[in-house]
């Protein structure tokens, strides 16, 4: 099934939503609750608009380019929803390539990302398919993709140490082989938080 295939069903999470009150003992006639599950509904329609997109039309702004230096998009805003608990975790990524004679028009990047996070995730997988999906589609010399990340689930709940940053990478191409380049591109990243 292709992602234009897949929709979200709000009816069903409407009534799900529904039961979810009930079961922790709510009065769903409440003024306060009676509009709820359509609410919830339409959120999660819109939280998981990655789920519906593919990725792929996100790379029709590719531009034959006789650049041979570090691309980096840096401190990209992303929310996503922890498949685990499904509660947001939202932080900033990082995404940087290596062109071979190409490259993408600078917003694909921010799209490409968004495409990702917005479905039910892990930031690990996140970071890879990220990073996966440009190197595949560019075939630039290498791939670098840095995230940054505060997952309420372990912020507001569970061990509840809030400022918690999780941070993850994954490395392409000559970032992965080459020291050096490696750690020109991870100083660039670094440097987004300073």
């Amino acid at each position: 099934m292709s992602h234009k295939e897949k929709t979200i069903d709000t009816g069903k999470i409407k009534k799900a939503i529904r039961e979810i009150l009930l079961a922790v003992g709510e009065d769903i006639e409440r003024e306060g609750l009676k509009d709820t599950p359509k609410r919830v509904a339409a959120m999660y329609a819109e939280l998981l608009t990655g789920m519906q997109e593919d990725p792929k039309e996100h790379i029709s702004s590719i531009f034959t380019e006789n650049y041979n230096e570090i691309v980096l998009l840096r401190d990209i805003p992303f929310y996503s929803i922890c498949e685990h608990h499904l509660m947001p975790f939202i932080g900033t990524a990082h995404v940087a390539y290596l062109p071979s004679g190409v490259v993408l028009g600078v917003s694909k990047l921010a799209r490409i990302v968004d495409c990702f996070a917005r479905r039910l995730q892990v930031q690990e997988r996140l970071t890879v398919q990220i990073a996966d999906f440009i190197m595949d589609s560019l075939d630039p010399k290498g791939v670098a993709v840095v995230l940054e990340a505060v997952h309420s689930c372990m912020t507001i709940r569970g061990i509840k140490k809030p400022g918690s940053v999780m941070v993850t990478s994954a490395l392409r191409g000559i970032f992965k082989k080459d020291p050096k380049s490696r750690s020109e591109v991870l100083s660039l990243m670094h440097n987004a938080s300073k």
